[in-house]
């Protein structure tokens, strides 16, 4: 047997221009080598639609196809119709926006936005929603680094390396400018009419599995970046067409402003990615919580998130109405809580160790932990939440009239939890230490997780220490809230940000502790003692972020037409009549002392 070698490229330019014709094999290297494949722009669309179809769609797939016998024809007949309606989509899509000119560097474009996007899907079991897609648009770059490993980048080398360098390979064939416009519009045609067949095969299957999981539109890549991001730039350009509209215009101080004879500070302690499960007050097995038992804090078992990411928790609950009247796009448009106390007086100022305040301090008095100038606190780039409450309690010494302070703690923020604390926290062993969760067993993350817990229990009481010591002289209190929970494996699922609808009761459930001098409740006008005596009283039941806004405009004595009494968790302490300003909110009763009011049915007045 004679083995022949393949033509070198020189010899295959020397062999193109020869009169002899080239031999099969040898046409198709030269062809490849010097990028003489030609393909139309539909070609090329249909091409991408079917690979990302089969590659990139296995999240939609497996939740599609989910409780379907495999061995059922249905189930095949019922695959087979998504799958063309998923490629007919793409390709409506791309032939919409594609050209002779574009088709390519869009194609590229697109071919690493769908890796990346399938990687995170596949691998944490996200929902990539304009919500997700705001809080990705939004984090900062230490964050996004954490999220970039090895195994991420070999998913990127073969969804989108492999398929740009063959994209390198095709020419796009030239037609007559009449000639394309046609072939455009029959293959746009060609689209929809094959998405309406596909629909029309298993309508009755289909409608029943989107009304029970609409939210499994989300998983079609790369459809639902392209809609996400899209509704996020035109969400984001409606509000910056109007400045943020004012609430509370008609904020002022309570009596009891005048009558107090020493400073106030309440600290509002934002917490990152705890959840309520594995918080040690709420009867965890393990103790993740020690030094916070130690002190006469009041424990929020049973509180709510008002969403399953940052960007949506952190201005829900600084609104007046939360997840019970939720919406985004007004809250993102409206002032926050904290506008609402300064107008009335207080000196508001908001301390970050993560990626911003969302917009709710916006125009408002803040610094960073990374501009303090504290580099032991800051590592590697990422600082330490200890510089949240280095400087606590000089700052006490200096306070003056009434103070609200926010501090934004960096927590419990994956996927590296073991960079939330130093060396000695590291008490649960062995834990994960890798920015790839995948290289971990479930074991691992979860004391790598709990070990970022302890450390946030050393951040709380090292600030209820430093509000005790002064408390002499300042009436302090302290209210920490979580901003949402955190997925550390269970059903497959890791991390947070699923929708709000299906996201599990980790991603929602988060913990919520209240502290206080004994001279902050009669300094806020409260009946003397009442105070922690009430809200233990409430511990036990549900509690939500939305009481967040009218519990802080209570504690401080704030008077608003905006103060529902029914979500003011120490309203109980206050003679009846005393709170809120004229208009509505500003006399309801609670409904039942100790439980949570029943949220206010769809469509009514927000205020």
């Amino acid at each position: 047997m004679i083995l022949r070698s393949m033509p070198e490229p020189s010899e295959l330019r020397r062999m193109a221009t020869a009169d002899r014709p080239l031999s099969g094999h040898a046409t198709l290297f030269a062809r490849l080598w010097h990028g003489r494949i030609e393909l139309s722009v539909e070609q090329l669309v249909l091409a991408a639609a079917v690979f990302w179809a089969v590659a990139a769609n296995r999240g939609f797939f497996a939740g599609a196809l989910a409780g379907r016998g495999g061995g059922e024809a249905a189930t095949w007949g019922f695959g087979a119709a998504l799958l063309l309606l998923v490629v007919a989509l793409h390709v409506f899509l791309l032939a919409l926006v594609a050209n002779r000119w574009t088709v390519k560097p869009l194609l590229a474009l697109m071919f690493g936005v769908t890796a990346a996007s399938s990687y995170y899907i596949d691998s944490f079991g996200v929902y990539l929603d304009p919500s997700m897609l705001r809080n990705v648009l939004r984090t900062n770059p230490a964050e996004a680094g954490e999220l970039l490993n090895a195994s991420f980048f070999w998913h990127l080398a073969l969804l989108a390396g492999l398929p740009m360098l063959l994209l390198r390979w095709v020419r796009v064939r030239r037609r007559p400018w009449g000639r394309a416009a046609i072939r455009r519009a029959a293959w746009l045609s060609g689209a929809v009419l094959l998405m309406i067949a596909a629909l029309l095969l298993v309508f009755q299957s289909f409608s029943s599995l989107m009304r029970q999981n609409k939210e499994l539109r989300y998983l079609i890549t790369p459809a639902n970046v392209v809609w996400s991001i899209g509704a996020v730039l035109a969400a984001d350009a409606r509000g910056a067409a109007r400045p943020r509209q004012p609430i509370g215009l008609d904020a002022a101080p309570g009596p009891s402003w005048a009558q107090r004879e020493r400073p106030m500070v309440l600290v509002l302690v934002v917490g990152e990615t705890a959840r309520a499960a594995n918080w040690g007050l709420n009867g965890y097995a393990r103790q993740t919580t020690p030094q916070l038992a130690q002190w006469p804090v009041v424990n929020f078992s049973n509180a709510t998130a008002c969403g399953t990411n940052t960007e949506v928790s952190v201005p829900c609950m600084f609104a007046p109405v939360g997840r019970r009247d939720h919406d985004e796009e007004r809250i993102r448009g409206q002032e926050s809580l904290l506008h609402v106390l300064a107008r009335a007086g207080a000196a508001v100022h908001w301390r970050d160790n993560q990626s911003g305040c969302k917009g709710v301090c916006a125009g408002l008095p803040g610094d960073t932990v990374a501009t303090l100038g504290q580099p032991a606190l800051c590592p590697g780039g990422d600082c330490l939440d200890a510089g949240l409450v280095h400087d606590l309690r000089e700052r006490l010494q200096q306070a003056r009239g009434t103070q609200v302070w926010v501090l934004h703690m960096l927590g419990n923020h994956g996927p590296s939890y073991f960079r939330r604390y130093p060396a000695p926290f590291a008490r649960f062993q062995p834990e994960c230490r890798s920015d790839d969760l995948r290289k971990c067993d479930l074991e691992q993350i979860v004391n790598a997780y709990d070990n970022a817990l302890l450390y946030t229990d050393h951040v709380l009481a090292t600030a209820l220490s430093a509000l005790q010591a002064e408390s002499a002289r300042v009436d302090t209190a302290l209210l920490y809230v979580s901003d949402h929970g955190e997925s550390l494996g269970e059903k497959g699922l890791f991390l947070h940000g699923m929708p709000y609808a299906i996201a599990p009761e980790v991603q929602k459930r988060v913990p919520m502790v209240f502290w206080a001098s004994p001279g902050f409740g009669p300094a806020a006008g409260l009946a003397p003692g009442c105070l922690e005596s009430e809200l233990q009283r409430k511990a036990a039941s549900p509690v939500a972020h939305d009481h967040l806004f009218h519990t802080v405009l209570g504690l401080l004595d704030v008077r608003t037409a905006l103060h529902e009494p029914a979500w003011d968790l120490a309203a109980g302490c206050r003679a009846a009549g005393t709170t809120g300003g004229a208009g509505p909110g500003g006399t309801t009763a609670p409904a039942s002392p100790g439980a949570a009011p029943t949220p206010r049915p769809a469509g009514a007045p927000a205020r």
